[in-house]
């Protein structure tokens, strides 16, 4: 079970640390290539959630962050020995929720910085969080639709 949270503080060590750099070294608005029309390092800033979406929205984020964070850690110190998928997803969504939190707690806004671009598609800017977070739901359903099915054939 501490592995969990282990995965949760490396989220946030490495998310805050790559937010950091890109807060101390470059201009907001600033790009940099890294495989181009690919991907991009890109200095955004975000005071919204996914998309910018509900933007200046604070009270509601804080309030959406402190209860899925309790949940998360809930159904973490309740999971059963085993379920090691369902424990990573958890601890990358913990990991995440808590990175873009720190930043709305302290920034007043979230710092983005990974810019892909999928064919001519500007994908929105996102960070470490965003990705902890969208892997963590992803191994979930991956564990309720593949690994739920066949565990209920086995009993």
């Amino acid at each position: 079970m501490v592995i969990y949270y282990i995965i949760a503080l490396a989220v946030v060590a490495i998310d805050q640390w790559t937010k950091w750099l890109v807060v101390k070294y470059m201009r907001l608005g600033e790009s940099i290539p890294i495989i181009p029309n690919v991907l991009y390092i890109t200095s955004h800033r975000n005071r919204g959630a996914a998309w910018g979406i509900l933007q200046g929205q604070f009270w509601l984020f804080y309030l959406i962050t402190v209860i899925v964070v309790i949940g998360l850690i809930v159904y973490i110190q309740r999971l059963p020995r085993g379920e090691r998928l369902f424990g990573v997803a958890l601890g990358l969504m913990l990991g995440g929720a808590i990175g873009n939190f720190i930043d709305r707690l302290f920034r007043k806004e979230v710092v983005d910085f990974i810019h892909a671009y999928i064919g001519t598609y500007s994908f929105p800017v996102f960070n470490i969080a965003d990705s902890a977070l969208t892997i963590g739901v992803a191994l979930l359903f991956i564990k309720m639709f593949f690994f739920a099915t066949s565990e209920k054939e086995n009993q």
